[in-house]
């Protein structure tokens, strides 16, 4: 039976991930600006209305289990840092994703959230098995991917940018 959202809490030392909820919107919309979003494979929404309609869409598939987006937080101050993604949790590799607030970059947050996010779902739901998609040029998350013992199964581009899947192994 997959754990309901208000049973995940996923921590470390500095950062607290829960489930998405409601109560995130308010500080997750203005973090998202063109520039953060310049290697995903998505546009930022134009208008608060549509980040309400795009994160509303999110919460059926968190409360099946399908595909979960979290809020990273820091631990200790509550201050909202970035969401994380575990999407297609039924396939036969789940795919991970992340995204930082820009004034928190270059502090391993990322990395850090990452590696939580897939040690968990590892236990939780024996995923063993994960991808991550990323921009050729986005160096940084390219990093976190090979941090984790990622390595390069295919390449594809988008109109957007030449991307990379990397494949990530948890055992």
């Amino acid at each position: 039976m997959p754990l309901r959202p208000d049973e995940i809490h996923i921590e470390s030392r500095r950062l607290s991930i829960r489930p998405f909820s409601a109560g995130d919107a308010d500080e997750t919309f203005p973090c998202i600006t063109l520039s953060l979003t310049r290697w995903m494979a998505w546009e930022p929404p134009t208008d608060r209305e549509g980040f309400d309609r795009i994160w509303q869409a999110w919460l059926p598939a968190i409360a099946e289990g399908t595909d979960l987006v979290f809020a990273v937080r820091q631990r200790d101050s509550g201050r909202f840092l970035g969401l994380a993604g575990l999407h297609h949790v039924r396939d036969a590799s789940a795919e991970l994703g992340i995204w930082i607030r820009e004034d928190c970059h270059r502090e391993g947050i990322g990395r850090e959230a990452v590696s939580l996010v897939a040690g968990w779902a590892s236990r939780e739901m024996h995923i063993e098995r994960f991808t991550y998609p990323v921009a050729e040029e986005n160096y940084p998350s390219r990093r976190i991917a090979e941090s984790l013992g990622g390595v390069v199964a295919e390449q594809r581009e988008t109109t957007k940018y030449k991307s990379v899947i990397y494949q990530i192994l948890i055992r």
